[in-house]
């Protein structure tokens, strides 16, 4: 085993913004698995290939408790426990027990119930695009407000809630809000899905929170898993609209396949997921020594996973660095794996089997507004992507 990295390699290529940062990419070739130091001097591993990853995320002695573990991108003190209602940072049986109550929630009945109406929402946002005129923001005007109305769908949000819900949820995930205004945008919707479970226990409708109002579940935990699944599932797809756009407009070739036939779109989705890998790392925590990859990971050592690598090993996907809408990407890690795997991974799909192919067949000439290299990336957060979209037609 050579010397520890001194610190997570994070650059990425101008030029290719959505390609995994160079340097890991080399670091794969040489060794999937290296010693890490993190930024609090906490000397752990980091995992690049894909079978490693999975790995991790399948076997049960890695904990995904933050109170135990080391970010590798930052240094900010130990972590408090997981809050109230985020599952992410539980293990079992905690976290079984939340899966269980969810899971049957998500049910095939209500993603095609949905299916429809996200496809209306779809649609109605288009109409507001056209509207308005070319010139504008797709992150604001289309990749944000689709997967936040199809949240109200979910939630069971009425209807004349529904401007204050989402103005509070597009400043929740606006990166350019200060520290304050994510906090006021934060309270304020806690407060709303409080009031909104109280609602739903007295008069309930067709929608998730109704059917949760009828489990175990406090209201303090009802009001904390409304919130989660608003976090958890807005600012991922939002990203994932607005990058995979970017994408395909400077890919006009796999572009152009998808134009030609809007049946790819299921395909199409796994391989921009695979592609992008908006979620670029995790972190688990080994609970007792662990053989990975020919190597002991001590009890307390954390592991980062580096997912957007991972999703590019040619041992697993031919060449990795190749955007085809055609592959068959399955086995992807975008949405995790093992116990945690993304719970709302079907209303994601949903909703950007809907997006793309009607984007892109209402606004045929769709372009860049500004140069490529103009687009404003979100580097440095926690999930990737792009903090405006110029466009025109």
């Amino acid at each position: 085993m050579s010397e520890p990295l001194a610190g997570l390699p994070l650059a990425r290529p101008a030029d290719r913004p959505w390609d995994p940062p160079a340097e890991l990419v080399a670091l794969r070739e040489r060794g999937p698995l290296w010693r890490l130091t993190f930024p609090d001097g906490h000397l752990g591993w980091l995992a690049l290939s894909h079978s490693l990853v999975r790995t991790v995320f399948a076997d049960p002695r890695f904990s995904s408790r933050y109170e135990l573990m080391h970010l590798p991108t930052a240094d900010v003190g130990p972590l408090p426990p997981a809050p109230l209602g985020d599952m992410t940072g539980l293990d079992a049986p905690d976290h079984t027990r939340y899966r269980k109550l969810l899971a049957g929630k998500f049910t095939v009945r209500r993603m095609a119930q949905l299916t429809a109406r996200v496809q209306e929402i779809t649609e109605e946002h288009l109409d507001a695009m056209r509207a308005h005129g070319p010139g504008l923001d797709l992150i604001e005007h289309f990749a944000r407000p689709v997967p936040a109305t199809a949240i109200c769908e979910l939630l069971g949000v009425p209807y004349a809630d529904r401007a204050e819900f989402q103005s509070n949820a597009a400043r929740l995930s606006a990166v350019e809000a200060t520290p304050e205004e994510h906090y006021a945008a934060y309270a304020a919707l806690g407060e709303y899905i409080a009031a909104l479970v109280t609602a739903k226990r007295k008069d309930p409708t067709d929608d998730l929170l109704s059917d949760l109002t009828t489990t175990e579940l406090s209201d303090d935990e009802l009001a904390a898993l409304g919130a989660f699944l608003l976090g958890a599932g807005l600012d991922t797809t939002t990203n994932m609209i607005g990058l995979g756009t970017f994408v395909l407009l400077e890919h006009p070739a796999q572009l152009s396949l998808l134009r030609e036939d809007p049946g790819l779109a299921p395909g199409a989705v796994e391989e921009l997921m695979r592609f992008l890998s908006i979620v670029p790392l995790g972190v688990r925590s080994a609970l007792e020594d662990v053989e990975l990859g020919g190597e002991l990971i001590r009890a307390g050592e954390s592991v980062t996973l580096g997912m957007h690598v991972a999703n590019r090993d040619p041992a697993k996907y031919p060449d990795p660095d190749v955007l085809d809408l055609r592959r068959e990407a399955a086995g992807h890690v975008s949405f995790g794996h093992g116990i945690h795997q993304c719970l709302g991974q079907q209303l994601a799909r949903v909703e950007m089997r809907a997006a793309f192919p009607a984007l892109f067949a209402r606004f045929p000439g769709l372009r860049l507004d500004v140069a490529p290299l103009e687009v404003p990336m979100r580097d440095g957060m926690d999930i990737y992507g792009v903090r405006r979209l110029p466009v025109t037609w």
